[in-house]
């Protein structure tokens, strides 16, 4: 009876090594940078809206998107293999609900960014234009804890944004 139990369990446990590792899971591959990019420069991104302040944080997102993934590094503007350049073309918050017709209970923040790679001779290489996400937040009696609530919705919107365009660049064959 011994010997069939063990043969039983024998057999189970070789039915779930198949079956986990039939399943289809793996790792992501490693991937280069596109276009054999080992070094790139990002500037400060162009800011004319009148949300003053704000490109410094944007910039800094897709920064930390391009260092943490160890595929690029960012070098000094003398000789990078490439430039990211970014333009915050528009910066936009709009009321979307209301508790009644003088009190805003929800906005949300609109950004539109132009973004292009360019080689170090000024060839683009990859652009997207026109690149746009949003963001709401909840608006509070206080002004101030209102500010930083619309300040927390553009820092996870700034992050949103880095990570998609991240993940299109390294989609390129």
């Amino acid at each position: 009876m011994k010997n069939y139990t063990k043969s039983i369990f024998c057999l189970l446990l070789t039915a779930l090594f198949t079956t986990v590792a039939g399943c289809g899971y793996r790792f992501a591959e490693e991937r280069n940078f596109p276009f054999q990019i080992r070094t790139l420069f990002v500037p400060v991104f162009e800011n004319p809206t009148s949300e003053t302040g704000i490109e410094a944080m944007i910039t800094n997102d897709f920064i930390y998107e391009f260092v943490r993934s160890h595929n690029v590094r960012i070098a000094e503007k003398d000789m990078p293999d490439a430039f990211f350049h970014g333009v915050i073309r528009s910066f936009s918050t709009h009321t979307i609900s209301r508790t009644d017709v003088r009190s805003p209970l929800e906005r949300r923040i609109t950004m539109i960014l132009d973004l292009r790679l360019t080689d170090r001779h000024g060839q683009v290489l990859w652009a997207l234009p026109g690149f746009s996400g949003s963001e709401s937040f909840i608006v509070q009696p206080d002004k101030l804890i209102t500010e930083g609530e619309k300040r927390e919705a553009l820092r996870t919107l700034s992050k949103r944004m880095a990570e998609i365009v991240y993940y299109q660049l390294m989609d390129i064959e």
